[in-house]
């Protein structure tokens, strides 16, 4: 009997036992429960970061009415199939419910590839999304925003407080203001995180803090100042993705990138692993080692956001330089208002090697420039630092909240400022018309953004205009969401490098392997950084025992992916032209792609007229007005004088290059396109190239010519003429684009007040006024009214001729159609052309075209 008793104690101790384990291990499992979900798929995924993702069906309300479907096509910039080519449709509001742990905050990421699924329009989708009682997304246009970004596809990510019922609704509701509109999403990720986020300086209020504890974000910006793409899979644990600051620095002077020498301290008891992972504090941006140059400017980077809510700003700081206070004091503004005075790393940290970091706050209001954001830092000068100088290793921006609990904001539409007034008449007047909203908006999701991708051309639909039809910005990330990584996309190991490339341009076009372009650059060091674009970064390097390169190596996080490295090469294998940058080789083998070039002695155009770091190297009008001419030379060979017409599509100052002799060449053909043939007016394609400089007639039409090569040009002719940016934002509302207020002031016969004053003296009148009335003609708004590039060249030689010889100068033919250039360049082979334009500098026996009579010679 006794032993049964202890039998029957011990059964029932261990069923007790059994359920408490269990009932444990469930109220465990909730606290840490995290959802990778692949919506509309019918099995388990993994990604192509090794992450698995599962099906949705089982967390769908099956109420809502919903249906799975496949993407039509895949996007060549999609880094897998999983989660972006399934997808959840709704058609009417449908909620996910899902059980979260009580006491942590939420990652929620929500993933949108824009596609058609089921024969559904993806223009015709919009919807809300929203958790609980949150408002994540309103009147959301996944189609628009990835159309206005050009980006493939979409990543939302949102830090949610906790919820104290244990239970996250998220809620997708088609909107109702439109004809057949619905939903749709391809993944969800619901990850609990600790709460990184406590309080933040006030900025205007430095005694004032902000507590942040109470607030829901959205993840606008992320960046890896200084350093390189950081992907989720090396995140230190909460998988976020840090993207390059390069496409958001302002201006010129980016100062320069700088690797830790020393062993960094992390994390550490004020900086926890959480906060950031070690590689962002390894590297960092400083602003150079010349204290004159660094005394007279801001280190600057210029975001767009949503007008009326707050932002966080999070900067990330290592001083792995210096080890003493005062040593690099230097001031923090946000949107012109000082933020910190003196701050000095070193005094906040105590010692060399110690990550810290700092949270401000600031509320962007809905006025003049409402959509921006500029982040500036510059030297306390006040304080007399042993060095004139700023650092800065990371940067986060996140939206909070507002007061109703929304953190919805606009839909971005894109529009040069010309259009601005006839694209609010058209959102005005359209009603409940999509088709109007929709067939007015350029761009496609192609995965390329423009690098910087977004700029001041971003125009959202205001406030009052749209009513309640809010819907959201995609800042994060503007350009990051849509790079083609290399390691991904590109073939790894020589023997398979040229797969990319056909067989023409294998052939002319020299095979660099990776330990040359290292040995050539000294393994990348930064001391031979000679630029940055959106490709990458640009080295000097020297190849051949003696010969001067530079290569151009690709960033992972580049827009510029295969697609732009496979264009550069097959266009520039082609070409020879004693006005086209010459494509020496390329390197494409263990996940690196690199371009290797001649080397421009002379930089870029731009760097010589205004921002520049050569303020002693001023150009003359008469050197301005030669390459001027030595670029249209250039563009006009690729329009007439090649095989097939070659559009470059991103012609712009930076993409004219000076070698020794300050001849211009053009360069950078990673967006070009052959041109239409006999039988076509134009190529339909998705918009690319740089704000500021695109032709608005193709902006609004997806309909590219030559002419939009021209409208291009005629920005760059009014830049030289004026020297300032085509666009800049400090300026009033009517002056920020060049393009505008140098049409402007022409009209009103004042462009002698906006030409630049170190050359205004030495311009002739007759020049002037040729020069001026070419670079107008260029920047009609309808193509069919724009010259030629022949006709603009024709113009210059004479311009050029009329400030040699104001009354002397006259054409051998003024009539339009004796072309004898183009002519005489068609009957050529492009091998001839190449020969004809490299051997000789002597212009008067080349260029036929245009030939000027002078009494005294040219």
């Amino acid at each position: 009997m006794n032993c049964n008793a202890c039998i029957f104690f011990l059964l029932v101790f261990f069923f007790f036992t059994l359920n408490s384990i269990t009932v444990a291990s469930k109220g465990s499992a909730s606290e840490s429960e995290s959802y990778i979900l692949a919506c509309g798929a019918s099995s388990e995924g993994t990604d192509s970061d090794g992450r698995k993702w599962e099906p949705d069906t089982k967390y769908v309300n099956s109420s809502g009415k919903s249906i799975t479907a496949t993407a039509d096509s895949q996007d060549s910039s999609l880094p897998s199939t999983v989660p972006y080519m399934t997808a959840r449709i709704f058609t009417s509001a449908s909620t996910y419910k899902l059980s979260v742990p009580r006491k942590s905050r939420l990652w929620v990421r929500l993933y949108f590839y824009p596609s058609t699924y089921s024969s559904l329009n993806a223009n015709t989708s919009y919807f809300a999304v929203t958790a609980n009682e949150l408002q994540l997304l309103k009147n959301f246009s996944a189609s628009i925003t990835a159309q206005a970004l050009t980006m493939a596809y979409i990543i939302k990510e949102f830090s949610l407080t906790p919820v104290e019922s244990g239970n996250l609704d998220l809620t997708f509701t088609p909107s109702p203001d439109y004809d057949d509109s619905y939903a749709f999403v391809n993944g969800i990720e619901i990850i609990p995180m600790p709460d990184i986020y406590n309080s933040a300086v006030v900025v205007g209020f430095t005694d004032q803090m902000l507590d942040l504890t109470n607030s829901s974000l959205q993840t606008m910006f992320r960046l890896n100042v200084g350093g390189q793409f950081i992907p989720a899979s090396n995140d230190s644990g909460l998988t976020r993705t840090w993207y390059d600051d390069t496409p958001y620095l302002f201006g010129a002077a980016v100062g320069v990138t700088d690797q830790a020498n020393t062993t960094i301290k992390y994390p550490t008891p004020n900086v926890p692993k959480s906060i950031a992972p070690l590689d962002v504090y390894s590297t960092a941006r400083t602003m150079g080692p010349d204290p004159k140059v660094n005394a007279n400017y801001n280190l600057t980077w210029v975001f767009y956001v949503d007008a009326n809510f707050t932002y966080v700003v999070r900067f990330h700081f290592c001083e792995f330089q210096l080890s003493r206070s005062n040593q690099r004091p230097f001031n923090i503004y946000i949107n012109n208002q000082t933020a910190q005075n003196g701050a000095d790393v070193i005094s906040w940290t105590g010692s060399k090697g110690v990550p810290f970091y700092k949270d401000y706050s600031i509320m962007v209001s809905d006025q003049i420039g409402d959509d921006q954001l500029w982040v500036a830092l510059h030297p306390t000068v006040e304080l007399k630092p042993e060095y004139y100088d700023a650092i800065l290793n990371g940067l986060e921006i996140f939206k909070l909240n507002d007061q109703n609990g929304n953190l919805a904001g606009p839909n971005p539409v894109p529009s040069v400022l010309k259009l601005e007034a006839e694209a609010k008449k058209e959102f005005s007047s359209s009603g409940s018309s999509k088709s109007t909203i929709i067939g007015g908006i350029a761009g496609g999701a192609a995965g390329l953004a423009v690098a910087a991708i977004i700029s001041i051309f971003v125009l959202r639909k205001k406030r009052g205009l749209s009513g309640s039809k809010s819907g959201s910005h995609n800042w994060l990330p503007l350009y990051g969401n849509s790079h083609t990584s290399a390691s991904k996309s590109t073939i790894s190991g020589k023997s398979n490098a040229s797969s990319h490339l056909s067989s023409l341009a294998q052939g002319l076009c020299r095979h660099f392997s990776l330990p040359e372009i290292k040995h050539a650059t000294k393994n990348f060091d930064e001391s031979n950084v000679i630029g940055v674009g959106g490709f990458g970064k640009v080295y000097k390097g020297i190849i051949d025992q003696g010969t001067k390169v530079a290569i151009k190596r690709s960033n992972p996080s580049s827009e510029q992916g295969v697609n732009e490295f496979q264009t550069e090469i097959e266009m520039l294998s082609k070409l020879r032209h004693k006005h086209l940058v010459s494509l020496i080789g390329f390197c494409e083998e263990d996940g690196e792609m690199a371009l290797v070039y001649d080397y421009m002695a002379n930089g870029t155009l731009r760097e010589h007229i205004y921002k520049g770091n050569k303020p002693t190297s001023s150009l003359s009008w008469k050197q301005r007005l030669e390459i001027c001419i030595g670029a249209a030379r250039g563009l006009h060979y690729l329009h007439t004088g090649a095989r097939y017409t070659i559009i470059h599509r991103d012609v712009k100052t930076t993409n004219i290059l000076l070698d020794e002799k300050w001849v211009a060449k053009v360069s950078d053909f990673g967006l070009s396109k052959t041109g239409p043939n006999l039988n076509q007016s134009h190529v339909s394609t998705v918009v690319k190239g740089s704000f500021g400089y695109l032709d608005p007639e193709y902006f609004k039409r997806q309909q590219l010519t030559e002419k939009s090569d021209v409208y291009s040009f005629g920005v760059v002719l009014f830049e030289v003429l004026c020297a300032r940016p085509a666009l800049n934002p400090n300026l009033s509302k009517e002056q920020v684009s060049l393009a505008d207020w140098a049409l402007h002031c022409q009209k009103k016969g004042i462009i002698e007040d906006i030409i630049d004053p170190h050359i205004k003296a030495e311009i002739k009148p007759e020049c002037l006024k040729k020069f001026a009335e070419t670079a107008e003609k260029c920047l009609s708004d309808h193509g069919i009214h724009r010259p030629s590039m022949g006709d603009v060249l024709w113009n210059l030689e004479f311009a050029l001729q009329l400030q040699d010889n104001p009354n002397g100068g006259k054409l051998v033919s003024e009539s339009k159609g004796n072309d004898t250039y183009g002519i005489n360049r068609q009957m050529l082979s492009i091998e001839e052309e190449g020969s004809l334009s490299e051997d000789t500098d002597d212009t008067s026996k080349n260029e036929i075209f245009s030939q000027i009579v002078h009494p005294s010679g040219r």
